[in-house]
């Protein structure tokens, strides 16, 4: 039954992954075709708004190029030296004629300014000296001449008849429109601004209103056609020898999408083959009948922002489907964790129904084993009442020889100030001995202190740590130790400790503490021949550091070990108890007691809070 439903739930799982694939699949697809669509107009958009302004620049730089030769013809019809050559048939005005033009052709970066009489034979121009001089030529074929004798003014692209380089002609009457004397003529060529703009790498052309190229940054597209012409335009342009014998045939684009009036998306097929994709942008150019066309190539940028779009659109879909997958996922694990414990719910009824069994069994065999455990306890309360009492005896009698100890020293003292005060009686000095019996009043009130912080020590208890001066501790542990070591003293050297600087403890506990550092030190150096024991003090902003410092002989390394333990002692008398309650004072103040020693000697170090 069990694995029937888990093999059941199994086969609906793999189900439902199959289906969530082929969902995810199908999804992916259609992001990738919307992302491609979406991307690719929004880089046409871009490109569009882009190209109209780079065209707009060119037309703007095309416009200045235009205005700069226009006003030459207006102003040379007016001048004198043209009217009085065209009225006459003077060859001396012809010829300086011939030089004010050569003058003026530079400043007004002309190609050429000739001068045509009303017959239309040029008489005077500024290449007059060159081989291919205009002077002489009939120009009454060319509309610029025939529309500026009967208008005023004509402008007009076309092919040199003599120089054969294309050019526009600008031309303005002489004299009036009933007594006509010639026509002005200014040619100007546009080979630096097609250098400007084949700088730029991007194709930019001219057209005319029969949209035949003009001026072009590809030279094997002059006089090509944007789009095809019908014949008899082609034979009436021939005809007029405009282009020479160009062929006219339209140029190498085909036209594949329309996005505006004035853009679209152009295929430009190369020479070599092969095409490219491009946006060509028409701007007209005002005073003239012509466009400009502006190609941008697109492919890069669509190929960009379509990877944009689409990387985006699959982040967006791997995120859905990441929170769908999580879900169904949740779902199928709670569905498998209901089939686990629908199992485990039927083998837990099985189970109970064993350990019933044993429980049962168990409880019989506990209820035997209680009456032995309850004569077990009161056996062991016994053994605890009598471990209790062995304790408190190991700690009267630690604490009795810690008093043993610790007392020595004053009583010692007491029996050496008795001693002198007998002396002082027999010798009638009165006053040594009324300060022999105070200082043995304090000694016995010292003796007191001493057995009341033993007791303290021997419960564990803790003292109140005040400020005191670790100077006065040292005299108060020195006076102690005149009566023994009279003569050893003079091997101690205490350096001196400011009077304003205080350690947290209490005075007759540290006292003890350098009394028994102090009287180890001086009995380690006391039958050494330059023995000497140092006391010093280093301080902190937190602590306080005094050392005993002795050139004896060390400690050994076995009885290192256990120096701070109970009833350690190397001396033969020794209770070794000195250490360990050194220790514990020096503790219950929060501070610490470290020994260092090897064959130079040995230094005990109390390290104190700072007050």
């Amino acid at each position: 039954m069990m694995n029937e439903q888990r093999i059941a739930h199994t086969g609906s799982i793999r189900r439902t992954w199959i289906a969530f694939g082929l969902v995810f699949v199908l999804f992916c697809a259609a992001v990738f075709y919307v992302a491609g669509v979406y991307g690719q107009a929004s880089a046409l958009k871009a490109l569009s708004v882009q190209g109209r302004t780079e065209a707009s620049l060119k037309v703007a730089l095309l416009q200045a190029v235009l205005e700069r030769p226009r006003a030459l013809p207006l102003l040379l019809a007016k001048d004198r030296d043209v009217e009085d050559t065209l009225a006459g048939s003077d060859e001396a005005k012809r010829i300086a004629l011939d030089r004010k033009l050569v003058d003026l052709v530079v400043p007004t970066k002309a190609a050429v300014i000739y001068v045509v009489n009303a017959d239309g034979i040029a008489i005077a121009a500024s290449n007059w000296q060159e081989e291919k001089s205009f002077v002489g030529n009939d120009y009454r074929f060319r509309s610029y001449f025939s529309q500026a004798m009967r208008e005023g003014g004509a402008e007009h692209f076309a092919l040199g008849s003599v120089s054969n380089r294309p050019g526009l002609y600008i031309s303005h009457r002489v004299g009036s429109a009933e007594n006509p004397l010639g026509v002005v003529v200014v040619k100007m060529e546009f080979d630096q601004l097609e250098s400007d703009w084949r700088d730029t790498r991007r194709p930019s052309f001219v057209t005319d209103n029969n949209h035949v190229v003009l001026v072009t940054s590809i030279p094997s597209w002059r006089f090509m056609t944007a789009e095809p012409l019908p014949p008899q335009r082609i034979d009436a342009i021939r005809q007029s020898l405009q282009f020479g014998d160009a062929p006219l045939v339209p140029l190498p684009i085909a036209r594949l999408q329309s996005l505006a009036q004035d853009a679209s998306v152009v295929r430009v097929f190369l020479p070599g083959g092969g095409a490219i994709r491009y946006l060509q942008i028409t701007v007209p150019v005002s005073t003239t009948d012509w466009d400009l066309q502006y190609l941008l190539p697109v492919d890069g940028a669509i190929a960009a922002d379509m990877r944009e779009y689409r990387l985006l659109g699959t982040l967006v879909l791997l995120g859905v489907f990441s929170v769908a997958a999580i879900w169904i996922r949740r779902r199928h694990v709670a569905l498998l964790a209901i089939v686990r414990e629908q199992v485990a719910r039927e083998e837990l009824e099985r189970r109970v129904e064993e350990r019933t069994r044993d429980l049962s069994q168990a409880r019989d065999r506990l209820q035997a084993e209680i009456s032995n455990h309850k004569s077990t306890e009161a056996k062991l309360q016994v053994v605890q009442q009598d471990l209790v009492q062995a304790n408190r005896l190991a700690i009267l009698g630690q604490v009795a020889a810690g008093v043993a100890h610790e007392i020595n020293q004053p009583v010692a003292t007491i029996r050496a100030y008795a001693d002198n005060s007998k002396i002082f009686l027999a010798r009638q000095q009165v006053e040594l001995v009324q300060e022999n019996l105070d200082l043995i009043a304090r000694l016995t009130d010292r003796i007191g202190a001493i057995t009341d912080d033993l007791k303290a020590l021997a419960r564990r208890g803790r003292t109140a740590a005040e400020p005191v001066s670790p100077a006065d501790v040292l005299d108060g542990a020195l006076l102690l130790l005149k009566s023994r070591f009279a003569a050893p003293l003079g091997m101690l050297q205490v350096e001196p400790i400011g009077a304003d600087l205080k350690v947290m403890g209490g005075r007759l506990r540290l006292e003890q503490v350098f009394i028994n550092l102090l009287q180890n030190a001086l009995e380690a150096v006391e039958s050494r021949e330059g023995g000497l024991v140092t006391v010093s003090a280093a301080s902190t902003d937190n602590e306080v550091a005094i050392t005993v410092a002795d050139n004896g002989p060390g400690i050994a390394g076995t009885i290192l070990a256990s120096l701070f333990q109970p009833f350690n002692s190397t001396k033969e008398k020794g209770l070794g108890l000195g250490l360990v309650i050194c220790k514990d004072i020096v503790a219950d103040y929060g501070g610490r007691l470290t020994v260092d020693t090897d064959e130079r000697g040995t230094r005990f170090t109390v390290h104190l809070k700072r007050a």
